[in-house]
């Protein structure tokens, strides 16, 4: 029927599949099957895949790690006592763990790329509109649907699948290339990427750094002409992604009765009522932030093909918390600096493995290109991955005689 005929496939929990419920992780959300398949499911179902089931998220999607009070945690499958990020953490394990070949995840602030570079996996959130999703997300503006897989080309894969025009979105845009991977092989000669080991305002782990760092010198030994630099925002990028995501957490709670919001995850409750503390001006001026964020961006892609930083600034924490024990963290925006701005300026993003700390831990870069400049990002990952593959747990094998 089509190149992925008879793959084995999975969709994140908030995506609805005909015939399984979509618990979104939510105790607020039955668990009856759904009617309808959205988008993705609807593509992967028609081009022969088979749908094996759904993964875990956290609780509509709205953290950097996976847990919820429906499913619990999700543990990260070189260390079972860490996260494996999220909120597409269920996504990345599949992919890890071989459990699967393409695996739908989302990514509103980073919940593709955060697990994918927790978890060792290829993750990529595409420019927003050219993966359709149906029904909107909490904040429809800012969620991108895209693939998490073990190699670019599986993802280039699902793209030419799901990357597809869909009526029933409202954002859908069309433009879409042809072939997602129409460039794949090129490599690396004639791309100028800027590196920035910040963003002029992130804190990096020293391991995380250091292993960026060499994988920006390997990009250069590649053929890429790799050039630190340090953009400068007008504004906090934190503050003007807190004004709409804690916004549209607030929106959510307010719909729901007494009964339902005492089952929420008592971290979105929190943000949702920090949120009531804004008006209406505070959240125009947040757009009004995000657009000159957004110009910023677009323009810094006219002297550069591709931006490159850090995918997360920590190693992997324990499992069951938001945040690092014992750090002065609020929130899990705080130790992933570098993903929710490019939701803000709806560009692609991918987060490609690039080794590992001293303890093991997987760490990724994030590679970020200009808008509908998705081809350009596809071949850069490719052109490392090939050069310095991905390395997976070992899984035990359960026919081997003991």
């Amino acid at each position: 029927m089509s190149p992925i005929d008879g793959v084995p496939v999975s969709l994140k929990d908030l995506t609805e599949v005909a015939g399984m419920p979509a618990r979104q992780g939510s105790l607020t959300v039955p668990d009856t099957p759904c009617e309808r398949d959205a988008p993705p499911a609807r593509m992967l179902r028609e081009a022969g895949a088979v749908i094996l089931g759904k993964t875990n998220t956290s609780e509509f999607g709205w953290k950097g790690v996976t847990d919820n009070r429906v499913f619990g945690a999700t543990a990260n499958p070189w260390d079972t006592r860490l996260t494996a990020g999220g909120s597409s953490g269920g996504a990345a394990v599949a992919a890890a763990l071989n459990m699967g070949v393409l695996h739908q995840g989302g990514d509103s602030g980073g919940s593709i790329r955060i697990p994918a570079a927790f978890s060792g996996v290829f993750g990529f959130k595409p420019t927003y509109g050219w993966t359709p999703q149906w029904p909107p997300a909490k904040e429809p503006t800012l969620s991108h649907i895209g693939p998490l897989t073990r190699t670019v080309g599986d993802a280039v894969s699902m793209l030419n699948v799901i990357g597809r025009y869909d009526y029933r979105d409202p954002y859908a845009m069309r433009g879409q290339p042809d072939d997602w991977g129409e460039e794949i092989s090129r490599g690396l000669r004639g791309l100028r990427i800027a590196y920035s080991p910040t963003l002029g305002y992130a804190r990096v782990d020293k391991q995380v750094a250091a292993r960026v760092r060499e994988a920006a010198d390997k990009l250069a030994a590649l053929g890429a002409e790799v050039v630190e630099v340090t953009p400068e925002f007008e504004i906090s990028p934190l503050d003007t992604f807190r004004k709409l995501w804690y916004t549209a957490s607030l929106v959510m709670w307010e719909e729901l009765d007494e009964k339902a919001r005492q089952q929420l995850d008592p971290g979105m409750i929190t943000d949702a009522r920090r949120a009531q503390e804004w008006g209406a001006g505070d959240l125009f001026r947040a757009l009004r932030a995000r657009a000159r964020l957004t110009e910023q961006l677009e323009h810094f892609n006219q002297k550069y093909h591709l931006l490159m930083t850090p995918s997360v600034a920590i190693e992997p924490f324990e499992l069951n918390h938001n945040v690092p024990p014992g750090s002065d963290m609020q929130g899990w925006e705080e130790w992933a600096p570098f993903s929710y701005p490019f939701n803000l300026s709806q560009q692609p993003a991918a987060s490609v493995p690039c080794g590992f700390t001293d303890t093991g831990l997987p760490v990724g870069f994030q590679l970020a290109g200009g808008k509908h400049d998705d081809v350009r990002v596809l071949r850069a990952c490719h052109a490392f991955m090939q050069a310095h593959p991905a390395r997976f747990p070992t899984v035990p094998d359960p026919y081997q005689s003991v």
